[in-house]
């Protein structure tokens, strides 16, 4: 008769967890002066769809009592008349990265890359800065206007689409790029839209550009409207300065959002600002702001 095995012959893998995430970077500044709106934060999710029209990001299989990293990229800061606008900072999840969002250009001056890429100055013939790496955004509008005396200005682009493209000939700005709608929360939410364009309203009545849905902020004017900034935890770009009077707008900071069983308990570590909830058979964290790590058991 064969007797029991003992568990000193052999050992029981380390369990381990399933966590789907969104990983949405800061997004990028406006520029300042003739600026065109920053690009969003680059998007990274496990559910519904991923930033570029990428494939569908797979969740990741974490071991328990283990520490992984978390960052919360913040935004681009705005920037003052004739500079470019700064690039967000990367968000993190243990090995998942997703990059800041290109700062919008600044008069006669391409977009600058990012997660999606900055739209292109105005006076010109300017091009929207790249999605880079590609698969977490799309690329910034295009200015087309060769003549160099016209003020619109070109979207940021977003997560979910490019930045629109400035029409030639005309003041009239263009809009930052949509963003993409993900139910990891247990809602359906935008982020990551590009910032709005400046353009010459007070003058000619032609509007700003509008903000792309996921918290891009919209373009300024020539002195009676000022640009907005990206919403924070939005991952959404800045919107784009006009002219001496109006500096740029700042990018929105970005968030990482887990979900996973709720037979696991999450500890959120010292550096990190989240909280979680319950929604079913899923746990849902959020995490806001800070640098460091999470755990679970």
């Amino acid at each position: 008769m064969i007797g029991a095995i003992t568990a000193g012959f052999f050992s029981l893998p380390a369990p381990s967890l399933s966590v789907d995430y969104l990983v949405v970077a800061g997004g990028g500044a406006g520029g300042g002066g003739f600026a065109a709106g920053g690009g969003a934060g680059g998007l990274r999710c496990t559910v519904d769809a991923t930033g570029g029209g990428g494939s569908l990001e797979s969740a990741l299989a974490l071991a328990l009592a283990t520490n992984y990293s978390v960052t919360i990229g913040g935004g681009g800061a705005a920037v003052a008349n004739g500079v470019s606008g700064n690039n967000g900072s990367n968000s993190v999840f243990s090995s998942i990265t997703s990059t800041g969002g290109g700062g919008g250009g600044k008069q006669s001056t391409a977009g600058l890359s990012g997660g999606s890429g900055g739209g292109g100055g105005a006076r010109g013939t300017n091009n929207g800065g790249a999605a880079s790496p590609s698969g977490q955004g799309f690329r910034g509008g295009n200015t087309n206007y060769a003549g160099g005396t016209y003020t619109g200005s070109s979207g940021g682009g977003g997560a979910g689409a490019i930045g629109t493209d400035q029409p030639s000939p005309g003041n009239t700005a263009a809009n930052g790029g949509i963003g993409i709608a993900t139910t990891i929360s247990s809602t359906s939410v935008y982020y990551g839209g590009g910032g709005g364009g400046s353009g010459r309203t007070a003058s000619d009545g032609t509007p700003v550009g509008a903000g792309g849905n996921g918290g891009g902020g919209s373009g300024g004017d020539e002195g009676t409207t000022n640009p907005t900034a990206g919403t924070a935890n939005r991952g959404g770009g800045g919107g784009g300065g006009f002219g001496p009077a109006n500096v740029s707008a700042a990018g929105g900071s970005g968030i990482v959002i887990l979900s996973y069983s709720n037979v696991f308990t999450i500890t959120i570590g010292a550096g990190l600002t989240g909280s979680t909830t319950t929604s079913g058979a899923k746990k849902i964290t959020t995490i806001t702001a800070g640098t460091g790590n999470v755990s679970w058991a």
